[in-house]
This record gives structure tokens, sequence and C-alpha cells, in this order.
């Protein structure tokens, strides 16, 4: 898989955040602090859903 991180990850060695990998169908998430752990994967409607929540601000959320 191509795990790729946010360039919101912060500082330092930027490892306190998740990384993602597209696959055809879905999205896998990791912590990228632990790798080799188990991974989560979501239908990609449903990732690209909870994203586009996460983006808008607190004040404008029903």
């Amino acid at each position: 898989m191509n795990w790729r991180k946010s360039s919101y990850s912060g500082g330092g060695d930027g490892d306190s955040c998740v990384e993602i990998a597209p696959l055809p169908t879905r999205i896998a998430i990791r912590d990228s602090k632990t790798p080799t752990r188990a991974t989560l994967s979501f239908p990609t409607p449903a990732f690209t859903a909870l994203i586009d929540h996460l983006k808008v601000t607190p004040e404008n959320r029903p």
C-alpha cells in the first residue's frame, strides 16, 4: 500500500498523526506511531463524508 501522512502532521519527526492509503474502493487508515499494528478501512464515500464533516467549522455545523 502507498501510505501518506498529512501535511499537518506536526513538527519533529511527524509521527503524531494518522496515515492513509487509497485502495480501489476503500481508504485504509493507520496510526503513524505504530504502523505494524491494526489498520482501519472505510468505503471511500464514507471516508470522504467524514473528512468533509471535519472541515466544517464548529460555528457552521447544524
